[in-house]
């Protein structure tokens, strides 16, 4: 009990951290009027999102909490329902805050790089800090409640719902504002980004909070409470009372580790943000690793076998990252390699970003079998998940990187609106070029975890149904197999499709303000931002329902209707199509935005040029690809999974 009270404090630590980072934002003074104004009319549309899809949600909640108490047990449904509101708190807080930090950043952005670095980053590890620290927190509650690691199986399932449906519908939102936007705005009107006079502008703002915020830190949030849980309950039943306290313990000082690297962030006038981050973030790793050694030493009793399946699981995380980065960034080939291909039109562009999506997926995939191989090495199946737990235990500093890019594409989009010099825009246009990159590491991180959780959440499943193999010879487990492969695909198309039809009434909205609004391109008339505010919530809402309950429902019909068997194969069907679907939507979205802002920084002629337009083109195409259905497809596995472990002893 004192270990958890340890655990516990090290969790509100996290919370502490999150608390000061955020009353550095609030005590940030913005001597600027329309600086505050725009920031104030972001915040009001991101909140009003967030309540209206929370609120949307409490039926379900209430339902499946319902149904659990009534098949399961309660404390099964505790479990649920503190997942699922743990989940949203984080997801409250993080908007709250950087919602803040926008303007704030584009202030800051005035007097230099270092400032607005400063800013973004430190808003953004409000969120980060507040996901490990809520999760952590949750799950020590939890076991201290019940004591059983697989009864708080349930607090994964509320954080996984929650997170898919934030995930989809922040994804379906912000992608039909940005798509109505770009399209209309830029190819046809010829305005540019973040041009004011666009009435999707605010809309486009809003949702990359609601889509990148929100939705991201719900989906971390998710991975980083099932890794934990998925351990306990596999190392239950490897090392007794030792095996659950570990990926507790590795998650405390994983903590630590974020923490100790936010100081390292830091970028000289002039320097290069995109090393500041990715030093912050490598020495958080060093930290993980050397306080692991000691950690394992301690726990069992000098024998390190376990220290290096985790380590395994450190480096490959970052390593995942990097290779994401190779693929997705503007400084390296891939991403030079679309924006030439622009030079010959859209149809060139959208190809060449369609192979580097694909080819991306090698190097990931290849370093998540690595991860496995090392974690049976050194630990078995309790290797494996404990490998997962210490890819995502560096979270809060991973997190804290992801969130500043949304934070300062707002700057960016706030400082041409409100008029701010040049030398501002290129400041934050720096920042948010970096910020993208960032984002595709995030989501890259995600994804590879998303690969390891799942698995020791399938080993989980298998303990609770005694499955000691599962036979491909077996009619009922091949077409649960291939049902599981198939449901990636679905789901993407479900979720592609929800954009679509989202945006063409964004398009629509636009172009008529364009031609009934009297003065709207002399910028003497006002658009209704509202309107385009309103579309793409309602689309989102409405649209986010099926694919999320399609990953519910699909494990409890293949369990109940074919059996133990066919469940496992589907999971890992899905596991396997999901994470190359994952990988190959997210990495080809990001390196067809860096192949646009690699040409507006003014190669192969710059903004304005066919090539330009070429490249908006195929930005608009991977909007829905990295920001809607890649990263959902790592919830989606993870929540098949958790749903399948939860339902075990109704399938024995």
């Amino acid at each position: 009990m004192e270990i958890l009270g340890v655990i516990g404090g090290i969790a509100v630590a996290a919370l502490l951290y999150a608390g000061y980072a955020s009353s550095k934002i609030n005590s940030f003074k913005v001597d600027h009027d329309r600086i505050n104004e725009l920031s104030g009319i972001i915040q009001s549309g991101a909140m009003a999102f967030l309540y209206r899809e929370y609120k949307a949600l409490v039926p379900f909640v209430i339902i499946v909490a319902a149904l659990l108490a009534w098949k399961i047990n309660v404390p099964s449904a505790v479990c649920f329902v503190s997942g699922a509101l743990c989940s949203a708190l984080t997801g409250y807080i993080g908007m709250k805050v950087a919602t803040k930090a926008n303007g704030k950043t584009a202030f800051a952005a005035i007097t230099g790089m270092n400032g607005a670095l400063t800013v973004a980053f430190t808003g953004g590890s409000v969120m980060g800090m507040a996901v490990v620290g809520v999760g952590l927190l949750g799950v020590v509650a939890m076991f201290v409640l019940f004591g059983d690691p697989n009864v708080i199986t349930a607090f994964g399932f509320g954080a996984s719902s929650i997170a898919l449906f934030a995930r989809v519908g922040g994804g379906i939102y912000t992608k039909a504002a940005d798509v109505g936007a770009d399209l209309v705005g830029k190819v046809e009107a010829g305005i540019p980004e973040d041009d004011p006079r666009n009435p999707a502008v605010i809309a486009d703002n809003v949702g990359d909070n609601v889509g990148d915020i929100a939705g991201m830190g719900a989906d971390l949030f998710e991975s980083y409470v099932n890794s934990i849980i998925a351990a306990m309950a596999i190392g239950a039943m490897f090392a007794g009372m030792s095996g659950v306290m570990y990926p507790l313990l590795l998650s405390a000082v994983g903590i630590i580790a974020s923490i100790l690297g936010t100081f390292f962030v830091r970028v000289k006038e002039g320097g290069d943000p995109a090393k500041a981050l990715r030093y912050g973030l490598g020495t958080t790793g060093l930290f993980m690793i050397v306080g692991t050694f000691f950690l394992t030493r301690w726990v069992f009793l000098g024998d390190l076998t376990l220290f290096y399946a985790v380590v395994s699981g450190v480096v490959s995380g970052i390593l995942i990252g990097a290779a994401t980065e190779f693929y997705t960034s503007g400084d390296y080939a891939s991403v030079k390699e679309i924006a030439a291909a622009s030079e010959t039109g859209a149809a060139t562009n959208i190809l060449a970003g369609l192979g580097v999506g694909m080819k991306s997926t090698t190097i990931p995939v290849i370093l998540v079998c690595a991860a496995i191989l090392a974690g049976v090495q050194f630990g078995g199946l309790y290797g494996i998940a404990c490998a997962a737990v210490g890819m995502l235990a560096i979270t809060g500093m991973a997190l804290s990187v992801d969130a500043y890019g949304p934070i300062s594409d707002n700057a960016g989009g706030i400082a041409e609106m409100a008029d701010l010099p040049e030398e501002v825009r290129q400041i934050t246009d720096r920042l948010d070029a970096v910020g993208n990159t960032t984002a595709a590491v995030g989501k890259g991180l995600a994804i590879g975890s998303a690969a390891l959780t799942a698995l020791a959440l399938f080993v989980a499943y298998a303990q609770a149904t005694n499955l000691a193999s599962i036979d491909l010879k077996d009619p009922k487990v091949m077409v649960g197999l291939f049902i599981g492969g198939l449901l990636p695909f679905v789901f993407s198309a479900l979720s592609i499709q929800a954009v679509s039809r989202a945006a063409e009434k964004m398009i629509e909205e636009v172009r008529r303000q364009f031609r009934e609004i009297p003065g709207i391109m002399e910028g003497t008339g006002r658009p209704e931002y509202e309107r385009c505010v309103d579309i793409s919530t309602a689309a989102a809402l409405r649209e986010m329902i099926l694919p999320g309950l399609m990953a519910v429902l699909a494990p409890v019909v293949v369990g109940y209707g074919l059996g133990a068997q066919a469940l496992g194969g589907l999971l890992g069907g899905s596991i396997v199509t999901g994470v190359m679907m994952a990988i190959f939507m997210s990495n080809a979205g990001g390196a067809w935005d860096n192949a646009k802002k690699y040409i507006e920084s003014g190669h192969h002629g710059g903004k304005g040029t066919a090539p330009h337009a070429a490249a908006v083109v195929g930005d608009t195409v991977g909007d829905p690809f990295k920001d809607t259905a890649g990263p959902s497809l790592n919830i989606l596995i993870k929540l098949m999974s958790v749903v399948a472990t939860v339902l075990a002893p109704l399938l024995v």
